[in-house]
């Protein structure tokens, strides 16, 4: 699997999607289920080493039917973060 990473306004972006109800006693997963998605935000220094980082969860009232979904979903839940739109939540610490 690769990993997905995006800049915005100078922060790194990492999507986050999994699914919805744990694995189950047979150890797999029910993707039918749905997922669920969180981001995590970075900031890197001038030495291209992490400085700061945090992750955060995307509100969604359900699950997302597909991970592309959640994945789509949670990278414009992070522009919204970094751009201040969401009550109660900042990135200005990192």
């Amino acid at each position: 699997m690769s990993e997905y990473v995006r800049t915005y306004r100078g922060l790194e972006i990492y999507p986050l999607v999994y699914p919805h109800n744990p694995r189950s006693a047979t150890g797999s997963y029910d993707y039918d289920a749905g997922f669920d998605a969180a981001v995590r935000i970075c900031r890197r220094g001038a030495n291209d080493t992490l400085t700061a980082s945090r992750v955060f969860r995307v509100p969604h009232p359900a699950p997302f039917g597909k991970a592309g979904e959640a994945r789509k979903a949670s990278s414009n839940y992070a522009e919204r973060l970094i751009d201040g739109q969401v009550d109660g939540q900042t990135v200005r610490d990192l």
